[in-house]
């Protein structure tokens, strides 16, 4: 497999170098983004709503600080920022969550969109690589012997078809990736809201059996 790519970059020459980079820069993305928003933005829905919600119910707001406060994704954060304003108006716990959300929700959606860009950066630098290809093939074959003309013109087209397959390899991932990963940011965003709302709406219509004395953040730091 080493050998093949070795031979394909020789092939393929200078042109391949700035593809190469260009797919090194879509792995990092998908690696990062795969990470953040399959296991550390990542939650059970319905688990979490029911955690809340019995914590609630019972009015024991330093169970609930402590439920969301052991948990490390963007909803956690979001609702934990909503009980601290608990002793409030409904109007600042609102705020508060809206708050904390427009910190939490450019994290999710950071970075994905750079995959599709990369994917067609990728094409690009590929045809560019097979235009140059091109032209210093028939560049040389103008001026080569009539015996050499055939090997030359070969050796030619063989670089610019290599940067263009690699270019596609490069950025066919890239897009599927993207498009993927874009579905994942879309589910999570709109999963956040739906429960930051239902969590809302429990902490509002059970606010007279929570023990607000323990809604101070110092009480909870």
């Amino acid at each position: 497999m080493l050998s093949w790519i070795a031979k394909v970059f020789r092939e393929g020459d200078i042109g391949m170098y700035p593809i190469a980079v260009v797919g090194v820069f879509a792995i990092v993305v998908m690696v990062d983004r795969i990470r953040y928003l399959f296991f550390t933005a990542n939650f059970d829905k319905e688990g979490f709503v029911q955690g809340m919600k019995k914590y609630i119910l019972q009015g024991n707001l330093q169970r609930s600080l402590t439920y969301v406060g052991s948990m490390d994704h963007p909803l956690a954060r979001i609702i934990k920022a909503g009980l601290l304003k608990v002793k409030g108006s409904d109007e600042e716990v609102q705020a508060a969550i809206d708050e904390e959300a427009l910190r939490e929700l450019p994290k999710i959606e950071r970075r994905t969109g750079y995959l599709a860009m990369l994917g067609n950066v990728a094409t690009l630098v590929g045809l560019l690589g097979t235009i140059t290809g091109l032209i210093k093939s028939f560049g040389a074959v103008a001026q080569a012997d009539p015996a050499e003309k055939s090997a030359m013109l070969a050796k030619g087209i063989s670089e610019a078809m290599n940067c263009t397959a690699f270019g596609l390899v490069v950025a066919i991932p890239s897009l599927i990736a993207f498009s993927l990963l874009q579905g994942r940011t879309q589910k999570l965003v709109d999963d956040i809201n739906e429960t930051s709302v239902t969590v809302l709406n429990l902490i509002v219509t059970n606010r007279d059996k929570l023990s607000l004395k323990v809604a101070d953040e110092r009480d909870v730091a």
